[in-house]
């Protein structure tokens, strides 16, 4: 008995929702899952349509265009009706509806200003995906984050699909296992430990500064660039006793380029998580992303067959003293590899140069950051020494300040409720199962209600104690309820729970002690021995243009003149700073006193 067309239609339309019920409940990421559920059916269905249709190709294309048309507006209505769990979030029609709109929005590297734009629109809370959440809260952070917050979110899935046994520790959701992985890195960072790595990072300090004296004179040096390779030797060797020479050599075997070519698709593949199983099928896609993980691996083989010259970062990983109850296998130390590089090199290369920026920027915060290297580091001392670091006060103000406005993962670490918990309440928030949210740290650094006045604009002073600040001229009244909103004096607010740089709780950055002796080492070396500024005709507001956000940062050029202490050309000793009342506005995130 031969179907009639309405049935056929009835019959595909069931199918397109059965199909739709199927993804909701399980969410099947394999190729072949898919295949089963978007091309039997439809092919199947032709038979109920051919008496319909003059040919089998017609058949074909109308079954296919029919089932895919009611699975697509079943997919919309539901994500967009009263009926989703996330239907109370407010963002926009395209975020509600798939995340392929985001992972396109990303694409040009500005989704960290996308989601501020967001915040600033609908609130604390946006909806970004069918299934996530942005939060710009400090109510949030703790039960995100903290020691009862949630695993990490299917971000993770995407962005490391190529690792299908091993994973490295950052992309760890289990937190059993991640807890168990991130011992040997938490012996690795102790203080007792950090003490053993200072001669390591004061030789590349010299090799460093050794390079700046070379480039120095009336030419200007891509301070970006030979900062980005200052950390990956460091890098290189702290993970794998050395082996990268590129503040010698430069980038001459491409690794860099590997880097960050491979960024902007692994952004893509974290906002579509189930693209990775196609990625890691098809060797033509992500070839140099592909091609950095492979060179990390193989380098630490090299290290591991070499065993330990020095207690470094890998002596560590690898447990060489056999201190571990449960040693981490070799599989897994080498997956760590990139995360060492990764997180190690390319995170801090971004601070210390949004850092210089900022300091050639703001010439008062620079002076003052120099008088007090000086008299902490006067000539002749070796500034390579953590010996004062604690004590100097307006170093660590810089160094914060650069790290709010600029942390080194601009949009945050991913969360995700899991299947079958019931849902999460987070401060104000209850988080259905299955939701994904992240702490938007960009757009929290930069909240005038955590941090003001000029919320956008690089001013140390803001991490002095009130009475140093006063010392410098800097007067403000604290808030408060009654206070006339009229008055051209600003408020000062300051709240370091919202300042989560390195994020937050247990899987926050296991490497931040090491990172910040880095950058204060290389900070005070370099203030002591040279002046200088932006080259001649630089946009200072150019710089945040061309900062990108691929989860870590990719950073435009740096031209900076370089020259010695005592040579001219940079800030003279007799410049006059200003002093009183001075209010900072944000032009390009540097301050500009009036």
């Amino acid at each position: 008995m031969a179907t009639s067309l309405p049935d056929g239609i009835l019959a595909i339309l069931a199918a397109a929702l059965a199909c739709h019920l199927i993804f909701n409940r399980y969410e099947p990421v394999d190729p072949l899952s898919h295949l089963a559920l978007l091309g039997v059916p439809p092919l199947a269905l032709t038979s109920l349509l051919r008496t319909a249709f003059p040919s089998t190709f017609h058949t074909i294309l109308v079954a296919f265009t029919l089932y895919y048309s009611f699975l697509v507006l079943s997919v919309v209505a539901y994500r967009l009706s009263p009926l989703h769990p996330l239907s109370g979030y407010p963002g926009p029609i395209p975020c509600r509806i798939s995340k392929f709109w985001m992972a396109w929005i990303s694409s040009d590297g500005k989704q960290h200003e996308y989601y501020t734009r967001l915040h600033q629109k609908y609130g604390d809370v946006v909806r970004i995906g069918p299934n996530e959440l942005s939060i710009r809260d400090v109510d949030a952070i703790d039960p995100l984050m903290g020691v009862n917050g949630l695993p990490k979110g299917p971000h993770w899935d995407g962005r490391m699909a190529e690792q299908t046994s091993v994973r490295a520790l950052i992309s760890i959701r289990d937190t059993h296992e991640h807890m168990r992985r991130r011992k040997p890195w938490n012996r690795a960072f102790r203080v007792a430990t950090m003490k053993g790595y200072a001669e390591i990072l004061a030789n590349r300090v010299h090799d460093f500064v050794s390079q700046l004296e070379r480039q120095s004179g009336p030419g200007h040096i891509n301070l970006s660039e030979w900062i980005s390779r200052f950390t990956f030797d460091f890098m290189s060797d702290m993970a794998f006793g050395g082996g990268s020479e590129m503040l010698r050599d430069g980038d001459k075997d491409n690794t860099w380029h590997l880097l960050e070519s491979g960024l902007p698709l692994a952004l893509v593949l974290s906002h579509v998580p189930w693209l990775g199983k196609y990625y890691t099928s098809l060797p033509s896609i992500g070839e140099d992303l592909k091609k950095f993980r492979s060179y990390c691996q193989a380098r630490a083989l090299r290290r591991h067959a070499q065993g330990s010259q020095t207690k470094d970062l890998f002596h560590y990983l690898i447990d060489e003293e056999g201190i571990e109850r449960d040693p981490p296998t070799f599989a897994e130390v080498a997956s760590d590899g990139v995360l060492a590089i990764v997180a190690g090199s390319d995170t801090t290369a971004t601070t210390l140069s949004c850092l210089f920026h900022s300091l050639m920027a703001n010439r008062t915060a620079y002076r003052r950051l120099r008088d007090e290297v000086d008299r902490f580091y006067p000539p002749g001392e070796d500034a390579s020494a953590a010996t004062h670091h604690g004590k100097m006060k307006y170093l660590t103000a810089v160094i914060n300040e650069a790290l709010r406005l600029y942390p080194p993962v601009l949009s945050g670490s991913q969360r995700a409720v899991p299947k079958g918990s019931g849902g999460k309440q987070v401060g104000p928030y209850f988080l259905p199962e299955g939701t994904s949210a992240f702490v938007h740290f960009y757009s929290i650094h930069r909240d005038p209600r955590y941090f003001s006045p000029s919320p956008d604009a690089f001013w140390p002073e803001r991490w002095l104690s009130e009475e140093d600040r006063q010392a410098l001229g800097y007067s403000y009244p604290k808030p408060s309820p009654s206070s006339d909103k009229s008055t051209k004096v600003p408020s000062f607010i300051h709240n370091p729970s919202a300042f989560i740089p390195f994020s937050y709780g247990p899987m926050n950055c296991v490497g931040k002690k090491l990172a910040l002796q880095e950058i204060r080492t290389l900070v005070c070396c370099v203030m002591q021995g040279f002046d200088f500024r932006f080259a001649d005709g630089y946009d200072v507001t150019r710089w945040e243009r061309e900062l990108n956000d691929f989860f870590v940062s990719m950073r435009g050029e740096l031209p900076v003149v370089i020259t010695p202490r005592g040579q001219g050309d940079g800030v003279g000793s007799g410049d006059n700073e200003k002093r009183g009342h001075v209010f900072p506005s944000a032009i390009g995130g540097a301050i500009v006193e009036r």
